[in-house]
């Protein structure tokens, strides 16, 4: 394929993209990479502005896409929803199309408290976005996928794997906290890692399992690509010769099919806090392969999900992996909206 193949397209998750287009962007920003570090990256935004309208906080996906609209000589402009006319009722429609005629390209970010926890609510207003917009409309992050993570961190362990990431064993473990947290995240690394082969296992207790349809759509790309998808309920034995390991909380089950009002935080707080032993400690990294490298999407609870020798010990992979949503992005913003010759 070329770059041009991707002009134009939305990304709402890595599983409506195929293997072949995914590990385009991931080569692509692997170029950018290297141009950014020899010193010169063509401007391959300039004069185009890409709207990130955020319905939720945000810490990299707002600093990493303005950085990456910098590097490619165009601009990121930052929208708090709070501050749209859309707070007081203005349709999504009349929104999506007053940004496509501004700007080249839209991003949104709609979760948890936002959408009061309700499963997929976020999901389905960024995909109403991109049903109205005739620019690309990118998903930065909501409560079902987080597709721009989902890519850079592929493009991180395929770095510190040296490309032989295929039948290497992925751990995607629930970790203690006591934050609640949508599934957006792990379902796309869930997804994206079964697609490019990957050994994968989803570990949590009880009463934390996450969407089934997609863990079904996960099990297909396994079996697609020669990979594999496994769930486990004991941390210690679905940790043993991990190549690579993600902890992360997540909300429980009955949470998100209830929704938060209906089921309470007080009561999903408490069912996080009979699980703190679910902690990533030096004792458990003794566990995995010697070799195994630590991931976060980031920000990580230090001292419950993980202990700060292992986030700053020599497994950690962390900064690396932050960096790197840089080169990815820039390298969706350049296919999906870019300038072209």
């Amino acid at each position: 394929m070329s770059a041009y193949d991707l002009q134009g397209k939305d990304l709402i998750s890595t599983q409506d993209w195929s293997r072949e287009e995914l590990g385009f962007v991931i080569d692509f920003a692997k170029e950018v990479k290297k141009m950014k570090y020899a010193g010169f990256v063509p401007e391959l935004f300039k004069n185009r502005t890409f709207f990130m309208l955020f319905y939720n906080t945000s810490t990299r996906t707002r600093s990493s896409f303005e950085a990456a609209a910098t590097l490619l000589g165009g601009h990121a402009q930052f929208i708090d929803f709070k501050t749209t006319r859309g707070s007081e009722g203005e349709s999504i429609a009349d929104m999506a199309h007053m940004y496509e005629r501004l700007g080249h390209a839209l991003g949104v970010r709609i979760l948890e408290d936002a959408v009061n926890y309700v499963y997929g609510a976020g999901d389905a207003v960024i995909r109403e976005y991109a049903k109205h917009a005739k620019i690309p409309v990118i998903n930065m992050a909501d409560d079902m996928y987080h597709p721009t993570q989902a890519i850079a961190d592929m493009l991180t362990i395929d770095e510190k794997l040296n490309g032989h990431y295929e039948k290497k064993k992925y751990v995607i473990t629930w970790a203690y906290s006591d934050h609640v947290r949508s599934w957006g995240s792990v379902q796309d690394e869930m997804l994206i890692a079964t697609k490019f082969g990957m050994d994968v296992v989803l570990a949590y207790p009880p009463g934390f399992e996450i969407d089934n349809n997609i863990v079904e759509q996960a099990k297909a790309n396994a079996e697609a690509s020669g990979g594999s998808l496994e769930t486990s309920n004991d941390m210690r034995s679905a940790l043993e010769n991990a190549n690579v390991v993600f902890p992360r909380s997540w909300a429980s089950h009955a949470c998100v099919s209830m929704g938060m009002d209906k089921f309470g935080k007080e009561k999903e707080v408490a069912m996080h806090n009979n699980y703190k032993d679910w902690k990533l400690t030096e004792e458990l990294v003794d566990v995995m392969d010697k070799n195994a490298i630590v991931t976060h999407v980031l920000p990580v609870f230090r001292g419950q999900e993980a202990d700060d020798a292992v986030m700053d010990g020599k497994h950690s992979v962390i900064y690396d992996q932050a960096e790197n949503l840089l080169y990815v992005r820039a390298a969706i913003l350049a296919l999906l909206a870019g300038n072209r010759a």
